[in-house]
Order: structure tokens, then sequence, then C-alpha cells
């Protein structure tokens, strides 16, 4: 996995990138209420404002970490928002994109570097 500054993860699977905000964002969140999820068949730029999460504490924008399309959504978080706080890391992706080149990835910190930044 690879992390940005933004607290996101980003997990290759084939040719896709999935994407999720990391253990240590959903414990500063505290209890997420509310996920708005991007329509699938978009278009995104790096930057890009895709998710919306309401907490009992903050809102906060999920922005897109890359160029790409969005293939597929975490649907289940719109209905159980709160299950990002159980397992933000794993089954609790937001959404799934289609990069053109995953070299651009490399931009991104490893799981040590993750670790240094947020300590």
């Amino acid at each position: 996995m690879k992390f940005t500054e933004e607290h996101e993860w980003l997990r290759v699977e084939g040719d896709l990138v999935v994407v999720g905000i990391t253990a240590h964002a959903a414990e500063q969140l505290g209890d997420v209420v509310f996920i708005e999820l991007p329509d699938t068949d978009t278009e995104v730029a790096r930057d890009d404002e895709v998710v919306v999460i309401e907490s009992v504490k903050a809102a906060s924008d999920i922005l897109a970490p890359l160029d790409g399309e969005i293939v597929e959504v975490n649907e289940p978080l719109v209905e159980e928002p709160g299950k990002i706080n159980d397992d933000p890391e794993g089954e609790c992706w937001f959404f799934k994109m289609k990069v053109e080149d995953l070299s651009v990835m490399d931009d991104y910190m490893d799981e040590a570097a993750y670790k240094q930044f947020i300590s």
C-alpha cells in the first residue's frame, strides 16, 4: 500500500487502484455518520474532490490521489457509513479507479514513511 499526506491509502488490485482512508484518519474523524461517494464512470484529475465524509467531529473532502476513471464504489458504506470506523484499511474502501500509469504511485509514501509522517 501507498499513503498520501491527506491520509488516504492506495492499493493496487490487478489494473485498478483501490482508495480509502487510513486508520489514523478514521480515528481523528471519530464516528462517521455520512459518506457521499462519486458516480462510477467519472473521469477525475488528481486533487479533485471525489468523496464527502462527515463525522460527529468534522466534515472532510477526500481528493482523487491520481488521474483516472472511477470504475467502482463501495455502495454499502452509503447505507452504513459508521462501518468505516471498524475497518478503514480493509473492507471499507471508498472507490476503485483505473489509471493510465501506475508508476505515479511511486510519488506516495510507503507504510514506514507514513508512520513517520503521523508520529
